[in-house]
């Protein structure tokens, strides 16, 4: 099955039921499509009407339209995790599972290269029993994540046994003495020993996948995560192939010709602070006002994408008193998705407060030039923002008590701390930024990048 390093490739992806797993695949699959080589994109019926203009080689990259079988418990026509509450996502895993045989029996007839996967570990068992396909786990995590969460014990018990210190030490041989993560924070991973299909848990979802593959695709470059890729090798005793950051391709369309425009455009440049959160994550009613007392504290414009927070109908109703009626037109908060890319592009913006997302990490280091502020609420946004600003130092991450939470005073003074044109602190992350931003957007890099993977899937199968 060895072929020639210009013979062309034909790949079936198959990604985990979320978005934030479907379009990282999705951007992968344009920048192979862009090289020539066929995609067959394993996708949900109803999903394809939610993913415009992103498919950008129609002619190489094929939808196959899975129906996704209705479990007990879910609702009906449910097909990704923005259609269910999390509670629920666990009956999600098992309608995925139950596409096994259609799987099979499709892989059968189609006979291609190579399958991606992330959570369907069980691509391998098929694999192996037709013979000839190569699989693929390809993970649109951060390696420290894979590292910290994956290679440290078989059991929950024996995983919180071990949060007992100050911070969660990490595993021999792991690569970093900053990124880690301390007690309260190293808990929220508790949820990887916790039922996510039917007898099996997200830990042994990944364990096995990563196990059982035939190598393990990273979407990140070793110009800055290298340490982390090379520590899980050694682990797993397998390759490690880097993608780079496969970042999406720039849109044609300006943020001009988008409604926020006119808002934006009212303020100096470089003066808004901009913070979205992700589709995800819906804060509670606490927290939110404090996020927004937090903006509202650092006397700058602001422009705030958010879900509204728990237990309630709306962003509106979850505001503190008096608070629309002091920031006026100077705050905007919107409860719907926003053009976050191209936002952070525009001239006003000159502050990004994330909650370091690994797609938003990678926007916002290589994509724009904004301050960057961070607010992870997950362990895996919290490795993410550990790696930005003490690995990286392009950023500053909010202060939080040993609950994990966050002040107005804390947010406030870390948006001040960057945005100050006399602060030292952010001068000396602006640089950073500048810098590392020089390196991601050089000419060829990203491309370069996915080459040299495309010669390592050709060496897979020689």
């Amino acid at each position: 099955m060895a072929k020639s390093i210009d013979s062309k490739l034909h790949i079936v992806m198959f990604p985990w039921l979320a978005f934030g797993h479907i379009i990282p695949f999705l951007n992968l699959s344009n920048s192979l499509a862009k090289k020539g080589h066929k995609i067959t994109f394993l996708l949900p019926k109803n999903t394809q009407i939610q993913l415009p203009n992103l498919n950008q080689y129609s002619n190489l990259i094929n939808f196959h339209k899975l129906t996704i079988p209705h479990v007990h418990g879910l609702p009906y026509g449910a097909e990704t995790t923005a259609d269910v509450p999390t509670s629920l996502e666990s009956l999600l895993a098992i309608a995925m599972d139950e596409l096994y045989d259609e799987i099979k029996c499709f892989l059968e007839n189609l006979r291609p290269h190579f399958v991606f996967f992330d959570f369907a570990y069980w691509i391998t068992d098929i694999a192996l029993e037709i013979g000839g396909i190569k699989t693929l786990c390809y993970k649109v995590v951060c390696p420290a994540t894979t590292a910290i969460s994956l290679i440290r014990s078989p059991d929950k018990s024996t995983f919180m046994q071990s949060t007992a210190a100050e911070k969660v030490k990490p595993p021999p041989g792991y690569p970093s003495t900053t990124v880690v993560l301390h007690e309260h924070e190293a808990k929220l991973l508790s949820f990887l020993f916790q039922e996510y299909g039917k007898g099996v848990t997200i830990y042994e979802r990944l364990k096995k996948g990563m196990a059982m593959c035939d190598a393990i695709v990273m979407k990140t470059c070793r110009e800055i995560e290298g340490t982390f890729g090379d520590y899980i090798e050694t682990q797993f005793k397998k390759p490690v192939l880097y993608t780079g950051p496969v970042l999406p391709e720039p849109e044609k369309e300006s943020l001009e010709e988008h409604e926020l425009s006119n808002w934006l455009e009212k303020f100096e440049p470089g003066s808004v602070v901009f913070c979205a959160f992700g589709s995800q994550l819906i804060l509670e009613k606490k927290q939110f006002q404090e996020l927004v007392l937090g903006l509202e504290l650092a006397k700058l414009p602001f422009l705030l994408a958010v879900k509204p927070p728990e237990g309630t109908n709306s962003v509106e109703e979850a505001l503190p008193e008096g608070f629309k009626e002091r920031v006026q037109e100077k705050g905007l908060i919107l409860d719907r998705w926003v053009p976050q890319l191209k936002i952070l592009r525009h001239k006003s913006v000159g502050c990004f407060v994330s909650h370091c997302g690994y797609g938003s990490m990678w926007e916002s280091l290589a994509l724009c030039d904004c301050q960057l502020v961070l607010l992870p609420s997950t362990s895996e946004q919290t490795l993410n923002a550990r790696l930005m600003e003490q690995e990286l130092k392009v950023g500053v991450e909010v202060e939080k008590d040993e609950n994990g939470w966050f002040s107005k005073e804390n947010l406030s003074k870390a948006v001040k701390c960057v945005m100050d044109k006399d602060s030292q602190i952010g001068c000396f992350v602006k640089e950073n930024h500048r810098k590392w931003k020089e390196v991601l957007s050089s000419p060829g890099f990203r491309s370069n990048y996915i080459d040299n993977f495309i010669q390592n899937l050709h060496e897979l199968l020689e």
